[in-house]
Formats: C-alpha cells, structure tokens, sequence
C-alpha cells in the first residue's frame, strides 16, 4: 500500500491504513488494537510544527500564500511533507525520517482513520487559509 501526497492546493486521496477485522474477532483484542499508536512502515504520522522551519539555513515557505510558519509535517515510510494551512503541501527531501522521529513524541497523540480526517481535524485542509494559530 502506497500513500502519495501531492504538491497541490487540495490534499490528496486519503487511504485508510486499518485493516479490517473478521467479525468472529475478539472484542478485547481489537480494543487493544484500536488502541495502539500508528507504527510500522505502512503507519501515516503527523506533527504540528508552529514555528519556522529552517532547511538547510533557508527558512521554508509556501509558495501558495507565502506563510513562513505553522506548519504540518506528515512521515510516511521514508517520505515527509510539509502541510500548510492553506492546504497546500509539497514532498520535502531535507528532512529525513530521522530527522521526523527526532521531533515527534506523542505520549498521548490522537490517532485519526485517514490522513484527510486528520488535515481536517488539525485545521491544514484550507479552512484556516492565511491565519497562524498559537
């Protein structure tokens, strides 16, 4: 299963990552699934990032309405983008998943069932266009 996020001003298809369960499946065993954090090289993660993001020493920014910070980084397998709230996104080589998983800690992260639920959910599907939120 690929996830390919597209530099455009809609974000791309989402693609459910949970697998389907039999239904003779054990109801505390799934609870227990359902439960765990997103890993693994199928796992789709997410960071709010508020402040500028310096790549290389050139500070990034949008080229679809020239926001400089509050930023969304979404890592899937080797791959991270850089969201911004006006919904525009873009493949960003300089930053590796290492570099991702230096940044990330969720203790108590929220886990959504598909990457367009989430931009939605955070506020990085358009809705907040041209406004930074602290």
């Amino acid at each position: 299963m690929t996830l390919v996020l597209r530099t455009t001003d809609r974000p791309a298809e989402p693609i459910p990552v949970l697998p389907v369960l039999a239904v003779s499946s054990d109801p505390l065993l799934q609870l227990e699934y359902e439960t765990q954090p997103p890993s693994g090289p199928g796992a789709t993660r997410c960071l709010s990032h508020p402040r500028e993001l310096a790549l290389r020493g050139i500070p990034a920014m949008c080229t679809a309405c020239r926001a400089r910070r509050d930023w969304l980084l979404i890592n899937h397998g080797r791959n991270v983008w850089v969201c911004c709230r006006c919904s525009n996104q873009w493949l960003e080589p300089e930053i590796s998943r290492a570099d991702f998983d230096a940044l990330i800690a969720i203790p108590g992260g929220t886990t959504y069932p598909s990457v367009e639920q989430g931009l939605a959910a955070l506020g990085f599907d358009g809705a907040f266009a041209g406004i930074y939120l602290e």
